[in-house]
């Protein structure tokens, strides 16, 4: 006798359609049902994506309402360079050969263009103290772990984080 007679198939779709899991369906089934066997069965059958079930309603409101806060703290990438850009105080670029360099950190030292080029050159603006970049190349070079980009796109302020920055290196 085969385990998938008309009476589980008949089973099987009520309880997917509720929601339930398929380790919970082969309990309720008993025999010889398994937890695979319900779902080779349930996706032969071309079962609907199984409904959701209250916790795990539950369990996605918390996570995007524990997402929401999280991503409101962290600035993106986009809006740091905008807010960098369009600041009327920032440095221009001071275009320095190798030559011009030096040994200390007096420049930035954030290459533009290709070594091989005749106008390949250095940004020469005023590093961030520590580095060997400007805060923009900064921006450009570096990334900080586990840092997502926010949702929020702030055209008009300069961000706290390069308020931050921009205390901090002068």
């Amino acid at each position: 006798m085969s385990v998938w007679d008309e009476k589980n198939v008949k089973l099987l779709r009520e309880y997917w359609s509720k929601g339930h899991t398929a380790s919970e369906i082969a309990k309720m089934l008993g025999g010889n049902v398994t937890r695979n066997s319900v779902i080779g069965k349930a996706h032969r059958m071309v079962l609907p994506a199984r409904a959701t079930s209250k916790r795990s309603k539950i369990l996605k409101k918390e996570a995007s309402s524990s997402n929401q806060a999280e991503t409101e703290k962290y600035i993106g990438r986009k809006s740091k360079f905008r807010a960098l850009l369009i600041d009327p105080t920032y440095e221009p670029e001071n275009p320095k050969q190798l030559e011009e360099l030096g040994d200390g950190h007096q420049h930035c030292r954030y290459p533009i263009g290709h070594p091989d080029d005749q106008n390949f050159y250095f940004c020469g603006r005023s590093p961030v103290e520590g580095f060997s970049y400007c805060r923009l190349h900064i921006l450009v070079s570096y990334q900080s772990k586990d840092q997502k980009e926010e949702l929020i796109d702030k055209e008009d302020d300069i961000p706290a984080f390069l308020e931050k920055k921009v205390k901090a290196a002068k």
